[in-house]
């Protein structure tokens, strides 16, 4: 008998899988249900290793569909959400704004409906997660840091999208006494990440001998987090955050963009045993990105005062054991990009 019933959506992508994962293992009294559109970012042999747990399911559909949300939540009366399915790729935004608002705006509103229609007997142990991003904080100067309390000043489509996915989730706490908790993550990077990103896109593109974008001269600056420090931070915050509260999940990691990519060459040619300076080369500078912010940086200090997190590595040893991931697992990074995983889900769940 489960005592819970967590709905996760986005369950799939990069850091959705992390925490689908980490739960179905740590909570065997829980059943963890892993909503997803499997769009291009989606891929179920992120979690080969738990598909056939007894406390997980897996369910394929879209978070904008408002009918299927709400017969879902009436189907299997969750206890809890925690929400991550999102468009989330800048660049993606600046061509296809829409999609963006549809997904990150719309869906996050149609869950937000369920989950008060679901549980209008009362609130007792129930919660709803929404995990964000800092970029909706804006850019910040060379100096400071992104508080929980620091205004919103969104720069592109994403981050709009995202700033105003939050704000609807406060006001759903405020309005109507929905038990909500919202973080903002900095810059996500380890294993299963589509190679649209920055890190497996370098790694990929080394390991290939083809050209690393880098926009402009590189200088932006980015705070990384280990997505298993980021799994870690959200199983916490679900479990033991303040209702009505934000709470920042950084890495302490900061970053120039060219700064991580010579460090990334670096680790490449020692790694495939090429001559020191060769994956430099492959260095090449691009147009700068439109609304390109300049910096992010977040102060944690919040979740580490209220409930004890902290990353549990440093950026240097993350990213050598990312490195190592995606050189041995060649065969799960050829099926991203050449779209064999959706054959893999047609035969697990349509042609069964």
């Amino acid at each position: 008998m489960h005592t819970r019933k967590i709905l996760v959506t986005g369950g799939a992508g990069f850091i959705g899988s992390h925490v689908v994962r980490r739960l179905v293992k740590a909570y065997p009294q829980y059943h963890i249900y892993n909503l997803d559109k499997l769009t291009y970012a989606g891929n179920l042999m992120n979690l080969l290793d738990i598909e056939h747990a007894t406390n997980y399911s897996f369910i394929k559909g879209d978070i904008v569909d408002d009918a299927f949300v709400t017969r879902l939540f009436e189907e299997v009366q969750f206890d809890g959400v925690i929400h991550l399915a999102a468009e989330s790729h800048v660049d993606r935004s600046i061509s296809n704004p829409t999609e963006f608002i549809k997904t990150n705006v719309l869906g996050t509103v149609n869950l937000l409906n369920a989950a008060k229609a679901s549980w209008k007997d009362g609130f007792d142990g129930r919660r709803f997660y929404h995990i964000s991003t800092d970029e909706v904080y804006g850019s910040l100067g060379e100096t400071g840091l992104f508080h929980e309390t620091t205004a919103y000043d969104p720069r592109s489509p994403y981050s709009s999208s995202k700033a105003s996915s939050d704000h609807l989730v406060r006001a759903y706490f405020h309005t109507y006494g929905l038990p909500v908790v919202i973080s903002n993550c900095s810059n996500n990077y380890g294993s299963f990440q589509f190679p649209e990103k920055l890190i497996p896109l370098a790694i990929n593109n080394i390991k290939n001998n083809k050209p690393v974008p880098v926009y402009g001269k590189g200088e932006n600056v980015r705070d990384w987090l280990f997505v298993e420090d980021h799994a870690a931070a959200i199983d916490l915050i679900f479990h033991q955050g303040r209702n009505g509260e934000t709470y920042n999940i950084g890495g302490a990691n900061e970053w120039k963009n060219i700064d991580l990519i010579h460090a990334l060459c670096s680790i490449m040619d020692r790694k495939l045993n090429r001559q020191p300076g060769t994956s430099a080369g492959l260095i090449t500078f691009v147009k700068d990105r439109a609304g390109h912010d300049h910096r992010y940086a977040i102060d944690f200090g919040k979740l580490n005062r209220e409930l004890g997190w902290k990353p549990s590595l440093r950026f240097e040893e993350g990213l050598e054991k990312t490195v190592d991931w995606y050189l041995a697992n060649e065969e799960w990074l050829k099926s991203v990009t050449s779209g064999e995983y959706q054959h893999y889900y047609e035969d697990q769940y349509i042609k069964r």
